[in-house]
């Protein structure tokens, strides 16, 4: 006899999940702390007179969410101390995560990067593990906490959190540097981290799913192994194509507020105009990006975010060129925020029509991590590079990048047509 249709839930269902008011919590937690080791510390370091190439290498702290793919095993495999018997094994790290992140950047409150820079890169590096650990935790949580149909809203809903945190990490936190101190600043956005905190202990303990068919340690040789089956020697090709996608955008970020410290924008201009209104553009373009792809298809719009993406940059060298213009300044934003979050919904949405629903978890880490890598490595050089060459030819240099980001898209969609093609009907 055979089973019944599986019936899919209304939209109305979906909404109605209490899962989804968790998932806004551990996506706010997960958001919370990248910009305060990256950009918002960039305005941190460069307002107390440390050099470009300094806040340069200042972001290979921010490898630690390139690598979280190394120790994710022991995570999946071995419960935390002393938290996994109550908590369980998910929860237990996701809290330990999350309390370590909360105590770093407390440390990075107390910083004096003009005389101590070694105190700033210590914590921002602990920052970034406990922050990475967080993402492995809270990424396994919401694989196991939903079926494959509501996936899709789970994720929407995290992404709303993470650019919330985003707001309060950017925007808030240097309204509170500019009007009280940035000691002030980092410990109101470690209490913040309390949301994720909150969200951890009310989320339903998981583990009996968390345990269900686990590899043995450091297995990751048949993950691999399937995607090389399914997608043979265009494999090559999807791996060059997602490790410089966002590239530009990795490379050129690094430098953007730098830029307006040196133009001479205010903290608060910065806030108000990057840090504020660009998140929200940055969220319609994330929303752009998924009708585009319900419009016209996946390739064509991981195509047309390519070529934005990269194009964007020009804005920025327009502004380098023209100087402390605050009209150009939202003009260079919102086209820059728009495109990317259009970029960025296309990659995630590509990446997640690349994996095994059996290896889901662990293929998208690893091509994750794959992306971020080399935008990681090259972003580090990016004060030695404004150095050298000023900031306008340094931002178009970014801005080329998305030649090869368009040879490579329409490689791998010739490629892609062709497999469809050859498979028996």
């Amino acid at each position: 006899m055979s089973a019944p249709p599986r019936v899919s839930p209304s939209l109305r269902q979906i909404l109605r999940d209490p899962r989804l008011a968790l998932m806004l919590a551990l996506g706010f937690s997960s958001g919370l702390p990248f910009l305060l080791i990256f950009s918002t510390q960039s305005v941190w370091l460069r307002e107390a007179g440390v050099s470009r190439a300094a806040i340069g290498l200042m972001s290979y702290a921010a490898l630690a969410f390139t690598f979280k793919f190394a120790w994710a095993p022991v995570i999946d495999r071995f419960d935390p101390p002393l938290l996994g018997r109550r908590l369980g094994r998910r929860r237990g790290w996701m809290l330990l995560a999350q309390l370590g992140v909360a105590l770093s950047l407390v440390g990075l409150a107390f910083g004096a990067p003009a005389t101590s820079l070694a105190w700033n890169i210590g914590f921002a590096i602990l920052t970034a593990f406990f922050a990475a650990t967080q993402d492995v935790t809270i990424d396994g949580w919401r694989i196991d906490a939903a079926p494959p149909e509501k996936q899709g809203m789970m994720s929407a809903v995290y992404q709303l959190g993470y650019r919330l945190a985003m707001l309060c990490a950017g925007a808030g936190a240097l309204y509170v540097a500019d009007f009280a101190s940035w000691r002030a600043a980092y410990l109101a956005m470690a209490g913040l981290m309390l949301v994720g905190v909150i969200g951890c202990l009310l989320s339903p303990q998981l583990d009996s799913a968390a345990k269900k068919a686990r590899a043995p340690l450091g297995a990751f040789g048949e993950p691999i192994a399937d995607l090389v089956r399914r997608h043979g020697a265009t494999l090559i090709a999807i791996l060059a194509l997602v490790a410089i996608y966002r590239l530009p955008d990795f490379v050129s970020g690094v430098m953007a507020n730098p830029l307006y410290i040196d133009l001479g924008f205010s903290k608060t201009d910065i806030a108000t105009v990057s840090k504020l209104f660009g998140v929200w553009i940055g969220i319609a373009g994330a929303f752009g990006g998924g009708v585009a792809i319900a419009r016209l298809g996946l390739m064509p719009s991981l195509l047309i975010g390519g070529v934005a993406a990269s194009a964007s940059h020009l804005t920025l060298a327009l502004l380098a060129a023209s100087g402390a213009q605050l009209p150009l300044l939202t003009l260079s934003v919102s086209v820059e925020s728009f495109a990317s979050g259009f970029a960025g919904g296309a990659l995630i949405a590509y990446m997640s029509s690349l994996v095994s629903p059996a290896f889901a978890a662990t293929q998208y880490a690893l091509l994750s991590s794959l992306y971020a890598l080399p935008g990681k490595f090259v972003g580090g050089l990016s004060g030695f590079m404004v150095d050298a060459i000023g900031y306008v030819k340094f931002f178009v240099a970014t801005a080329t990048i998305g030649v090869p980001v368009v040879v490579l898209t329409l490689i791998v969609w010739r490629l892609a047509k062709r497999e469809k093609a050859e498979q028996p009907a």
